[in-house]
């Protein structure tokens, strides 16, 4: 059930949108659903959560961070349906938390001008993407400032604006920000440009930033991306809907500086042109199992016609059923497709990058299929991903239902998965944006719908895997 937004934006309200939410719960000894399964102990069973928000382990606790609607350090509201999110270290013990919105254009109420539009005077349109109908399309990022040591945010404020369904996005080694659209509507659509593309928002600025579409990066609909820090080379997610999706690389003029231009390419496995990695239809490999690639160029990449996918196909690229959260690890780097597998229940892929990747001589490159799910009680539709600081995989679950719960879940390197945390708010969104505190003790993760920053802490040292 999605709560009315009117009763959000009332005057004088604003900033206490969900005024019943805590700002501070700890996981309670109280009956539970058990509508998981663990393979591994992990942190133990979760405690009912008495406000009704996020459960978790014994000795766990959160913190609410930001909310949807509230109003924020410039005026503006806190947008709704938080998605993507990377943690920057400002200092001083502070942290900078940007966060993706992603938002449609027709999703004019729930952007940061408020319901009736009525404050955008203080958006500076010339900083927008797209500005349509004398409206900045209401998609971007925002960015909150928090206080690590007295664990309360400090600020709140629009870095991104004028663009369309920003999901998944990712950390550079350079300290910024790439966020994604997952949407390619444009121009024939009736907005004032084209969209598809990734942006690159800086942690320190202080307000709005110059959108600039990072056009050489490709046209398609972009969840999430990574970049090997040894390299320079960024690695992006495709969410087609379908599995229809690529897995794509950039190779930049200047590692670090994205906006000089580059060349867009995409995945083939060796031997197999125009693979499916689903196994949904015909069984590819099984879990463990690694295959050989290779990378072929892709032109006109900025599709008019937004048809790079098919055409990389036709070229040789591998599909990918529904390509989204992305990080980069020890050396490599996992990605998940949410609805792959045989049983449909999602898959995560480990790509090891080769020793000269990215030159002209370069062999060696290899994919895994890391997990795939064979039952939705232990994994189900697997998202967002971020890397633990002692190297388990932690993921967002992203599966509408109205009887199983989107959980929050940990993998070990041996592709074993426990759970962490529950989502029990009302409407059972999908988990988005999860990611660790440089320091590692704290995991911030968002509740999508309406849109929830929580703060996670607790004895992270007691893992039994």
């Amino acid at each position: 059930m999605r709560l009315d937004r009117r009763s959000l934006f009332t005057a004088g309200a604003a900033s206490f949108a969900f005024s019943g939410l805590p700002r501070f719960a700890a996981a309670q000894d109280l009956p539970s659903d058990e509508t998981y399964r663990n393979e591994v102990h992990g942190y133990g069973p979760l405690r009912a959560d008495p406000f009704r928000v996020f459960d978790l382990p014994e000795g766990f606790s959160y913190r609410v961070v930001s909310q949807a609607g509230e109003t924020m350090s410039d005026g503006l509201f806190v947008p709704y349906k938080a998605d993507g999110m990377g943690c920057f270290d400002l200092g001083g013990g502070q942290v900078a938390l940007i966060r993706n919105h992603e938002l449609k254009p027709r999703d004019t109420s729930y952007g940061p001008a408020g319901v009736r539009s009525e404050r955008i005077g203080l958006i500076d349109k010339s900083r927008a993407y797209d500005v349509t109908g004398d409206m900045p399309l209401t998609g971007g990022t925002t960015t909150i400032v928090y206080d690590m040591n007295q664990r309360r945010t400090v600020s709140q404020h629009l870095s991104l604006t004028g663009t369309i369904v920003n999901c998944g996005g990712g950390k550079t080694p350079w300290g910024t920000w790439l966020s994604g659209e997952e949407n390619t509507d444009g121009i024939a659509a009736g907005l004032s440009r084209n969209h598809g593309f990734m942006f690159e928002v800086s942690p320190t600025a202080t307000g709005l930033q110059q959108a600039v579409p990072l056009t050489a990066m490709g046209r398609f609909q972009h969840e999430a991306a990574c970049v090997d820090p040894r390299t320079g080379i960024v690695y992006m997610t495709e969410d087609s809907f379908g599995r229809t999706g690529l897995f794509y690389r950039y190779l930049p003029e200047a590692p670090g500086e994205l906006v000089k231009g580059g060349r867009l390419q995409a995945l083939v496995i060796k031997g197999q042109p125009g693979a499916d990695t689903s196994n949904i239809d015909t069984r590819l490999w099984n879990m463990g199992d690694w295959v050989e690639v290779e990378w072929i160029d892709l032109d006109d990449v900025e599709a008019p016609d937004d048809d790079l996918r098919m055409r990389g196909h036709q070229r040789g690229a591998a599909n990918f059923a529904r390509g989204e959260g992305i990080e980069f690890g020890r050396g490599e780097l996992y990605f998940t497709c949410t609805s792959g597998g045989a049983a449909q229940d999602g898959q995560v892929m480990r790509y090891v990058p080769s020793p000269r990747e990215g030159q002209s001589d370069e062999s060696g490159g290899r994919l895994q299929l890391f997990f795939e799910s064979v039952d939705d009680k232990v994994f189900d539709y697997g998202d967002n991903l971020t890397i633990a600081p002692w190297g388990d995989i932690i993921i967002c679950e992203d599966r509408y239902s109205e009887t199983d719960r989107n959980h929050l879940r940990g993998i070990t390197p041996e592709g074993k998965v426990y759970v962490i945390g529950r989502n029990v708010f009302e409407g059972n969104a999908e988990l988005a944006g999860a990611t660790f505190s440089p320091d590692g003790r704290t995991l911030f993760v968002n509740i999508y719908w309406p849109g929830i920053t929580l703060a996670i802490t607790g004895p992270w040292e007691t893992l039994r895997a």
